[in-house]
């Protein structure tokens, strides 16, 4: 594993933070530095517009369709200048994460033609139409349907746990579209126009108050013919890209969400008096070294795909990243809210904001509000889950990494002889 980088690569390092320099608040990332939930919204619209024209949105697209056609290499350094200086780097996770890297590799060039600029600028914004009540880590069980009516796709059905449904422009949406056909096939990937009759989201209020997930209920809505990608009956594959993006699209900078919050918290022990207790002591070791490994995973991802090297371990960190930064995420929020003690059991607004490592909050009740660190404790129970639960990651790691036979189907298990 080679950490050094190249001269070129540090050369656009400083192009891009001269140029975070030049366009971010004066006195961010300081310590007191402050915008009002209001004042922040407007600065993120105008942050967004501020990033399409610096040409940092989707920079690694290719040229012809906005981006700056940036190498690997380039995309990592910019990543990480992002998440040193803690500034928005995406209009829409959704859109420029997901989607549109799945319409670069799928779509038709109409379909790029009309999706890739709003997202590009933040004009669009999307959400996930996967999970069903049951059809969640098996996918491919989903029920609901698309039906060809004339030049239109008509769609009945529904969907659960979608994120940001109830602001989103647009659904990148599996549906049925062959209802003879085998599990994964028969499935279709289609871009579902949100604002129309037919349509129902219906959000779902968590613990702390947000209410980010939704469930999704279409009745006869409508879908043009042409808005499938990649083709009729291949859903799945094209789902399964979409996925791969949503796993792994940071290599070295995942691991620093991770190590700011670890940061506050050591703080807020040392604050707290706590932070000479052994047991305390022995648990933020923990962390600081699985965090550590994260960072050196990273770097070991980068460096095999930089050299185009096939080793097996590198191929077991991809199948295996997931389910261990999750796992570690819950238990590491438990300790955390230990830490607080009986302050932790009641919700403290911004008492604690001291905690928070300046990931935002999620949109909770203004009456009675967590703080930030217990939105992460609330929102990490969901993160063994989204993205592949980390049963269905074992099942990967021990069937494709170890060889050992498939896991019978449920229906499989029930018709074998006792």
């Amino acid at each position: 594993m080679d950490l050094t980088y190249p001269p070129e690569a540090e050369a656009f390092r400083a192009e891009i933070r001269a140029w975070l320099e030049a366009n971010l608040p004066a006195g961010w990332g300081t310590p007191g530095f402050h915008q009002d939930p209001e004042e922040r919204a407007a600065w993120l619209a105008a942050w967004t517009t501020t990033l399409f024209e610096g040409g940092w949105i989707c920079a690694a697209w290719p040229e012809e369709y906005g981006g700056k056609g940036l190498s690997l290499m380039e995309s990592v350094v910019l990543n990480e200048e992002f998440a040193r200086a803690g500034a928005p780097l995406r209009a829409d996770f959704f859109g420029d994460t997901l989607v549109g890297p799945t319409i670069l590799q799928w779509g038709t060039e109409e379909q790029k033609q009309r999706f890739l600029p709003g997202i590009m600028r933040g004009e669009t914004a999307w959400c996930q139409g996967f999970s069903e009540p049951d059809a969640g880590s098996d996918l491919a069980s989903l029920r609901t349907t698309a039906v060809l009516d004339g030049d239109e796709w008509r769609i009945d059905g529904q969907k659960i746990w979608t994120t940001q449904a109830q602001y989103a422009d647009y659904m990148f949406l599996l549906a049925r579209t062959d209802a003879g056909a085998e599990r994964h096939a028969g499935i279709s990937y289609l871009l579902v126009p949100m604002r129309q009759p037919g349509i129902e989201v219906r959000p779902i209020t968590q613990i702390d108050g947000s209410a980010e997930f939704n469930e999704v209920w279409f009745a006869d809505a409508r879908c043009p013919k042409d808005n499938v990608v990649g083709g009729v009956g291949n859903g799945w594959a094209v789902a399964m890209t979409t996925l791969g993006f949503e796993r792994g699209t940071s290599a070295t900078t995942g691991f620093r969400r991770f190590r700011k919050e670890l940061d506050a918290v050591i703080d807020a022990a040392r604050r707290r008096g706590r932070a000479a207790d052994p047991l305390v002591r022995q648990d933020l070791a923990r962390a600081w070294s699985t965090v550590k490994i994260m960072e050196i995973n990273g770097f070991r991802t980068l460096s095999a795909a930089l050299n185009g090297t096939a080793d097996p371990g590198v191929a077991a960190l991809g199948a295996t990243n997931k389910m261990f930064w999750s796992e570690y995420h819950q238990w590491f929020t438990d300790r955390a809210i230990d830490l607080l003690g009986a302050e932790g059991q009641v919700l403290g607004g911004s008492a604690d904001e001291e905690l928070a490592p300046g990931a935002g909050r999620r949109r909770g009740r203004d009456d009675y509000a967590p703080s930030a660190l217990q939105a992460q404790f609330f929102f990490a129970r969901s993160e063994t889950i989204w993205g592949g639960s980390a049963q269905i990651q074992r099942n990967i790691v021990g069937e494709r990494l170890l060889g050992l036979p498939k896991e019978p189907r449920p229906e499989a298990r029930a018709a074998a002889p006792r």
